[in-house]
């Protein structure tokens, strides 16, 4: 059997679907866009997409489904959205209520699904440019935080920015800026490098989501927009139904990273 980074694409959905994998899918299916996951009730979608175009930076649209109830993604795959991710957070009036492996019993006609572009895609430019990405380095999930940068509202859903955090030196960090501004469909260039106060985090060691890395002596932790943002609109929104991805758990698509490149 393939070890899991080998696998395609459609062979890693196959092996989530079936239960075979449900951790973080760093590092997984490389050379492949990789997807944030929202899914609201029809009527809250409206405003949802208002607030992805308002805050492209964090919730850079890649996909959504086609019509209310539709569990298939055609542009991104052969994908079952209800069974294609490792791990689902369920949401009840912006409450945080379950985490589950399978959303098929949780499914209803009227939901609308929300592919968004992660920054896994990018690490994989960083990784070919030669540049150390830490959290692949030290086989962890991305250190993700919380942040005082507010994102623009649309209707109910608004809330601060959540970032994710990779160190690098001065000229390397520099580097990864060149790097990531040519992926605007996955985040782009970093909101902040330095000092994580001026952001609102108070300790690098103790990151919201994910896990905490090293920082060595010299170097910058280098935020990027993280598409856990759209977590905290809805918790601020509290629409009656909501499921996310887990943390660092994406949805693994067959569109190609060189696709989202400008050159």
């Amino acid at each position: 059997m393939l070890p899991s980074q080998a696998l395609s694409p459609a062979e890693l959905r196959q092996r989530i679907r079936s239960g075979d994998h449900r951790g973080n899918t760093s590092g997984f299916a490389q050379g492949f866009v990789q997807c944030n996951l929202a899914i609201l009730p029809a009527e809250w979608a409206a405003d949802f997409l208002r607030f992805c175009q308002l805050n492209p930076r964090p919730c850079p649209l890649v996909g959504m489904s086609t019509s209310p109830g539709d569990v298939a993604l055609p542009p991104l795959g052969d994908i079952d959205i209800r069974t294609d991710v490792p791990s689902y957070r369920v949401f009840r009036e912006g409450e945080l209520v379950d985490e589950v492996h399978d959303i098929r019993e949780l499914w209803r006609d009227d939901l609308v699904t929300f592919a968004l572009g992660c920054s896994f895609s990018f690490e994989e430019a960083l990784l070919a440019d030669g540049l150390e990405v830490r959290n692949v380095t030290q086989g962890v999930n991305v250190p993700m935080y919380r942040t005082n940068i507010p994102c623009q509202a649309a209707g109910a859903f608004a809330g601060n920015m959540v970032v994710s955090m990779r160190p690098f030196r001065a000229a390397d960090a520099i580097r990864a800026v060149q790097i990531c501004t040519r992926f605007p469909a996955v985040h782009g260039a970093p909101v902040h490098l330095g000092d994580p106060a001026e952001i609102g985090i108070a300790d690098l060691s103790r990151p919201d989501y994910g896990d905490a890395v090293t920082l060595e002596e010299g170097e910058l932790p280098v935020f990027w927009a993280c598409g856990v943002t759209p977590q905290v609109a809805l918790e601020k929104a509290r629409p009656p139904f909501a499921i996310t991805h887990s943390p660092g758990c994406m949805l693994v698509t067959d569109l190609r990273n060189s696709r989202l490149a400008v050159m």
